[in-house]
C-alpha cells in the first residue's frame, strides 16, 4: 500500500490526535484545574478524531482479511462516532464522570489501541517502521 493523500491526512490526524490527547486530559486532573486549556485541546482533539475516523472509510485493503476492503481495524469508526457523540450526549447532561470515561476510553482504545494494530508487522505502517525504518523484520 502505498502513501495517498488519505492515507497521509489519516496519518496526519491520527499522529495529532495521539499527541493532544493526553494535554486534553491532563488540563482537568489534579488539584489545578484548566478549563480553557481542556476545552481547546479537547475540540482539537475531537475534531482530529472525526477526521480520522472519516478518513478510515476511504482506506481499503484489499490484501488482508476483509468485506469490501474493509479489515478489523475499521470497526474502530463506528466506535469512535459513537463514542464521541455518547460523550458529547454526557456532557449536555450533566454527567462529567461518563463524559470523563468515555472520553479517557477512546483515547486508550481508538488512539492506543488502533495504534498499536497499525504497527503490526503486516500492515503497511509496521512495515514502514520495523522493516525499513529499523531493519527488524
Amino acid at each position: 500500500m502505498q502513501l495517498t493523500p488519505v492515507i497521509a491526512i489519516h496519518m496526519t490526524a491520527a499522529l495529532g490526535a495521539l499527541v493532544v490527547g493526553p494535554i486534553a486530559l491532563w488540563a482537568r486532573k489534579g488539584n489545578t484545574q484548566r478549563p480553557k486549556l481542556h476545552r481547546a485541546f479537547g475540540y482539537a482533539w475531537v475534531t482530529l478524531m472525526l477526521i480520522t475516523a472519516v478518513s478510515a472509510l476511504f482506506i481499503r485493503d484489499f490484501e488482508m482479511v476483509n468485506i469490501a476492503g474493509y479489515s478489523p481495524i475499521h470497526l474502530f469508526i463506528p466506535v469512535v462516532l459513537f463514542g464521541l457523540f455518547g460523550a458529547f450526549w454526557f456532557l449536555a447532561r450533566s454527567n462529567i464522570a461518563g463524559h470523563r470515561k468515555t472520553m479517557r476510553g477512546l483515547y486508550f482504545g481508538a488512539c492506543i489501541g488502533a495504534g498499536a494494530f497499525t504497527l503490526l508487522p503486516d500492515r503497511a505502517l509496521g512495515q514502514l517502521v520495523w522493516h525499513d525504518w529499523l531493519a527488524l523484520v
